[in-house]
């Protein structure tokens, strides 16, 4: 298998297959990025396709100083900031109420819903590393490319968020089935 590093060096050079296999890779993470950010699925859809669209725009100014993946979630970030910018959100705020409460791993729904509302009363910067480490699987180095903060920060946030978590999780009425 050709690695996302080479595959970007060549559709420097011209490949049309390159895109096609980076864009077969990438392209549910990309959207599972933005549908866990906003409530609107279509939006959710374009602004992947618009993260795919400016890696082509940019990939003359490509260099391989990180992992593809973490230049590609970086693209994506950054369109996400763009687009609350556009439409007068803030990062603090966030949508509660997404439609898409299925889990194919066959978890219970209401297991999902339970954890998603807990997850958006994160702190906004904490909530941003969680969501990057555990659903994006991003490394810390990665994250902090992303996030243009150190490693030790982003570790830092991480163990806040997850202890903030376990805290909401615990003191929720209902939650999990009951677990405390």
């Amino acid at each position: 298998m050709t690695s996302d590093e080479q595959l970007i060096l060549e559709l420097q050079k011209g490949s049309d297959e390159a895109f096609t296999e980076l864009f077969l890779r990438y392209r549910e993470r990309v959207y599972g990025f933005f549908r866990r950010r906003m409530n609107d699925a279509a939006q959710a859809e374009e602004l992947a396709q618009e993260t795919f669209l400016a890696v082509l725009r940019a990939v003359q100014r490509y260099e391989p100083r990180a992992t593809f993946r973490a230049y590609l979630f970086g693209i994506a970030f950054n369109i996400l900031a763009a687009h609350r910018r556009k439409s007068g959100l803030n990062a603090t705020q966030s949508d509660s109420t997404r439609e898409d409460v299925s889990d194919p791993s066959g978890t219970n729904p209401e297991n999902v819903i339970w954890v998603r509302q807990a997850v958006d009363r994160l702190d906004v910067a904490e909530r941003e590393v969680l969501l990057l480490r555990e659903f994006e699987e991003l490394s810390y180095e990665e994250i902090a490319k992303i996030l243009r903060a150190p490693v030790n920060t982003v570790r830092s946030r991480l163990f806040r968020a997850r202890m903030a978590l376990r805290e909401i999780l615990a003191t929720t009425p209902g939650n999990l089935g009951g677990r405390k």
